[in-house]
């Protein structure tokens, strides 16, 4: 199997080495701030056409050969000039300020199937793809399902609603934007390097709690006799010196829905600052993704959100996105 299932997927996220709890603010490229959106030529990179003749070749010499996507691997999709230029977007992902932003696949042209091929292709090369829930689904479809209306603990990205900052149970996560709505679904990025270092210099004595066990409520989708929650600390700390934070604001939150559960006071307190701090526009970093555009952010250092959106009424044109997990 070329790709990770989901269980294995989440337990090497969330193994995240740790030694100690660091003594102040922490120096990182990834403790970036709002204004990088005028550094953009550094993050926002244009696919040449180079790049797109390798990966189309890739793509239809493998489906020339009848190869399913979920049989795909680093070694078959070949890509013997972009790989090195991939393995720098890698680096700045895992090392570097933690995300970059691909322009220009020609989704239109090329069509979903072939772009969601390539897309495959090209996140072999960035890691190890992984299944996104226990259905093991590879690459989700986020659009909306209409189904807000009738589950209040829907994952959010099957709604056009809001979704409040967070981390996914995987070292990086990619979106392919194919088709953008009629109003809103924003992307919107903070640092939590940089979140972290303000609550250091905001309320220091709350730091320890953030190495603490959070409660996180699995809504669902865990096996005939699970626990209904699991225990996460938000943050470790390695001997390397980098932070790695996981946060679902939302998910430590809705804990509270299971019998016997209730968050601390300390943990609550985190939460509220937290939120707060990334809803100010001094750490928000907002993008627009155009179709073609694939956005890849870590996990470990970065939080991504979305503004709620208005759809077009038109089926074909309704705001579509492929979503990949990549354990790096």
């Amino acid at each position: 199997m070329s790709y990770q299932s989901f269980q294995a997927q989440a337990v090497k996220y969330f193994f995240r080495e740790h030694t100690d709890v660091p003594n102040g603010v922490i120096d990182s490229p990834a403790a970036w701030r709002g204004n990088m959106r005028e550094r953009q030529e550094e993050w926002l990179i244009p696919l040449s056409d180079t790049d797109l003749d390798e990966l189309s070749q890739a793509v239809d010499a493998l489906t020339a050969q009848n190869v399913e996507m979920a049989d795909v691997t680093r070694e078959n999709f070949s890509l013997p000039t972009l790989s090195d230029k991939i393995a720098g977007w890698r680096d700045e992902i895992a090392y570097g300020r933690g995300f970059v932003v691909l322009r220009g696949l020609p989704v239109a042209d090329w069509g979903v199937d072939k772009s969601a091929y390539a897309y495959w292709g090209l996140g072999h090369h960035l890691g190890t793809p992984g299944a996104q829930n226990p259905q093991n689904e590879l690459l989700g479809h986020v659009v909306d399902y209409g189904e807000e209306k009738d589950n209040p603990i829907v994952r959010r990205y099957r709604t056009t609603g809001n979704i409040d900052f967070h981390c996914d149970a995987a070292d990086a996560v990619g979106l392919l934007c194919l088709h953008t709505a009629k109003s809103g679904g924003q992307s919107r990025i903070v640092s939590s390097v940089s979140i972290y270092n303000e609550v250091v210099r905001m309320h220091p004595e709350l730091i320890p709690r953030l190495f603490s066990p959070f409660l996180l409520d699995r809504r669902g989708e865990h096996g005939p006799g699970e626990p209904e929650y699991v225990p996460i600390p938000p943050c470790q700390f390695g001997k390397d010196g980098q932070l790695r934070t996981f946060y679902h604001s939302e998910y430590f939150r809705s804990v509270e829905r299971l019998d016997g559960v209730e968050i601390d006071a300390d943990a609550m307190k985190l939460l509220d600052l937290y939120d707060a701090l990334c809803l100010t526009p001094e750490f928000q970093l907002d993008m627009w993704l155009e179709p073609g555009d694939m956005q890849f952010i870590s996990n470990h250092t970065t939080l991504h959100s979305r503004t709620a959106y208005e759809d077009w009424p038109e089926r074909e044109r309704k705001r579509h996105l492929l979503r990949l997990w990549l354990s790096l």
